[in-house]
């Protein structure tokens, strides 16, 4: 058999590591991309530097290279294995989180032994929008370099629940129409179908084709976001119109109790006011923009 060209026995041996690392990293799992070790990034180097050395040297063995990176490729997979068994090795092969600051003080002493220094403290603080280090709680360096941090109860920001409101409760975002196609499955999903989509985009005057892509939200509310630039969509309104609608109710049953002459009138009126006052206490923060 004719030995293969020079640059062909490249390319042959490039594509084959590339197809080889390919199928390794997607049986390592997505955590080997997302947040390596120390363990992990050693191991990823060699094994590049293994597929590279032997794609461009045509001496070397394939199979020698091959049996290389099937072994780097198993110690980590068994490591990792045994490190989910046992939290001493655990902490061993992946480190542990480090305090950087407690009760709004900076602990030098780790600082040090992490090899930080405070301008690159200042800086990851930085990153979270935090620029007073007294303003934080706490905060802890995590084995893969994350900085996550607890500001103090005084400078945590506000939520619904603090202030002990109700918000809506928020669902997955459907993208139903893309590159001017429908989506059959997250259309099914958010709870309507074609007939209910193509009525919408009536509503909206726009067609299919010139849709870029379309949302449902989780209030079955259809946005879409068009090719031709130029065309203003204007923002669902129904939901404000009908809480409008029902505080026009409300408003007009008080009225009707002033007004009436009517002791039984007047005691109707304000009772169904109350009633729809009732019902706007419960439904306004879902009516809401």
């Amino acid at each position: 058999m004719p030995e293969l060209p020079h640059w062909l026995m490249i390319t042959v041996r490039s594509i084959s590591f590339l197809i080889i690392l390919f199928l390794l990293t997607k049986w390592l799992g997505k955590r080997q991309i997302s947040q390596l070790s120390f363990f992990e990034y050693i191991t990823g180097i060699t094994i590049g530097n293994i597929a590279a050395e032997v794609s461009m040297g045509i001496e070397q063995s394939f199979s020698d290279a091959l049996i290389g990176i099937l072994v780097w490729s198993a110690v980590p997979f068994l490591v990792g294995f045994i490190s989910l068994k046992s939290k001493r090795i655990r902490n061993f092969v992946e480190g542990e989180a480090t305090i950087f600051i407690k009760d709004g003080k900076v602990l030098e002493d780790n600082l040090k032994k992490e090899k930080y220094t405070i301008d690159e403290l200042m800086e990851l603080l930085r990153k979270k929008n935090v620029f007073k280090v007294s303003d934080v709680e706490f905060a802890l360096l995590e084995p893969n370099g994350t900085l996550n941090i607890l500001l103090k109860k005084e400078n945590q920001p506000l939520t619904p629940k603090v202030l002990g409101l109700k918000v809506a409760q928020e669902k997955e975002t459907q993208t139903v129409i893309m590159d001017g196609k429908i989506l059959n499955q997250p259309l099914s999903a958010s709870g309507h179908n074609q007939g209910w989509l193509r009525t919408e985009l009536e509503k909206l005057g726009v067609t299919l084709d010139n849709v870029f892509i379309g949302q449902v939200d989780s209030y079955g509310q259809l946005t879409v976001d068009l090719y031709d630039d130029k065309i203003q969509i204007s923002s669902p309104q129904e939901r404000p119109l009908l809480l409008a609608t029902l505080k026009k109710c409300q408003a007009d049953l008080e009225l009707f109790a002033l007004e009436t002459g009517s002791v039984t009138a007047q005691n109707m009126y304000t009772k169904n006011a109350s009633r729809m006052q009732g019902i706007l206490d419960k439904v306004t923060y879902l009516l809401k923009e």
